[in-house]
């Protein structure tokens, strides 16, 4: 009788040990921490001034011409077209007129010593070039004494300074028109703009951006026009500076050739 009670005992003890331990696997696969779901990754964000098109660079100005109301860039493109040909032409004109003054002095004080005044002018008149031309009007008034050569080749000397500067004018003229243009279509843009939104009722962004961004595209071909035709102009600026200090560093020269073929 005491063998049984001390068995059954003892498979009771048994059975509540493996009841605990199921219960503690439970609990420890209750505790487990979850898996974690996997991240999603952000989009990336667009930069938008490093946007590349698929367009030629020729159509993407034409589709900013058409933006920008053609009213307005006819005007700026004419501006630059009108503005570029008159600076071609000044410097094609100013290249041809840039001769070798060195050379041509010796050539005219060995004409001098030759043939006299005579075979000098004929040299002058074959040569191109305004220096070459203020020469010839000194010579004209030899006979008249080398005072009058002087004041000859400083009149004839502020002709021909005006013949290089012909045309500035107008190419100062586009420079200042074309911004004046663009501010102007720029300032009809905002107003259409703002008569959009008062249609709409509502300050909708995309009437807004896309107002002030058709008003804004007539001011950058302005000043990109007026840049273009700056630089030309300088350019020619300073070509005629060159000329104008080797024409009056020539004209000396000159004087003191006849000067000394005077003596003789």
């Amino acid at each position: 009788m005491f063998l049984a009670v001390a068995g059954l005992m003892a498979l009771t003890a048994q059975n509540a040990t493996a009841q605990d331990q199921k219960t503690d696997e439970n609990a420890t696969e209750q505790v487990a921490p979850a898996p974690q779901a996997e991240e999603v990754a952000a989009p990336a964000e667009v930069d938008p001034f490093n946007q590349k098109s698929d367009k030629p660079l020729y159509q993407q100005i034409k589709t900013k011409f058409i933006e920008g109301g053609p009213a307005f860039m006819v005007w700026v493109v004419l501006c630059l077209i009108l503005g570029l040909a008159i600076a071609i032409e000044r410097l094609i004109y100013l290249s041809r007129a840039t001769t070798n003054n060195k050379k041509l002095l010796e050539g005219i004080e060995s004409a001098l010593q030759e043939g006299g005044v005579e075979k000098a002018k004929d040299l002058c008149r074959d040569t191109r070039g305004p220096v070459a031309s203020i020469f010839y009007q000194g010579l004209l008034h030899y006979d008249e004494g080398l005072e009058s050569v002087e004041k000859n080749i400083t009149a004839y000397g502020g002709v021909q300074m005006g013949q290089l500067e012909s045309g500035l004018s107008w190419i100062a003229l586009f420079i200042a028109l074309a911004p004046m243009l663009g501010f102007l279509g720029t300032v009809v843009g905002m107003v259409g703009a703002f008569d959009a939104i008062e249609a709409a009722g509502d300050i909708s962004p995309t009437v807004v951006a896309g107002g002030i961004k058709v008003a804004l595209i007539t001011t950058i071909a302005g000043l990109i026009v007026a840049i273009i035709l700056q630089i030309f102009y300088n350019i020619i600026v300073a070509k005629i500076d060159s000329l104008v200090n080797s024409m009056e560093d020539a004209s000396i020269n000159f004087v003191d050739i006849l000067t000394k073929y005077n003596k003789k």
